[in-house]
């Protein structure tokens, strides 16, 4: 009896800890934003190149949600637009794979 509430204790804290994305924002990042409408003009902004964001493996996505793994992605996007010195990104079409989900974009200093 002890050995099965053991078991089904640990099996219940492994998958509560699948339940955050494992691409946590940086201090900093937050006030990054993400573009997604075509009629935000760059012609005053300075690209600082092309990042991507991905959440999920294949052995670990059964455990995650459609909206952690999103958030996972754009957490990890936003982490390396603050490492360029970006403000804003311009998103360019996600990537739904079957375990995992990655999100492109162009980094930019519009200020």
């Amino acid at each position: 009896m002890i050995k099965k509430l053991l078991i089904s204790g640990l099996a219940a804290f492994t998958l509560a800890g699948c339940s955050a994305p494992s691409n946590m924002p940086v201090v900093g990042s937050e006030e990054i934003h993400i573009r997604l409408d075509k009629t935000f003009s760059v012609t005053e902004c300075e690209w600082l190149g092309d990042i991507t964001g991905s959440e999920g493996h294949w052995y670990s996505y059964l455990f995650y949600t459609n909206d952690v793994m999103i958030q996972g992605a754009v957490n990890q996007l936003k982490n390396k637009a603050h490492d360029l010195g970006a403000d804003t990104i311009v998103m360019i079409h996600p990537q739904d794979f079957v375990t995992s989900f990655t999100v492109f974009g162009n980094a930019y200093r519009c200020e």
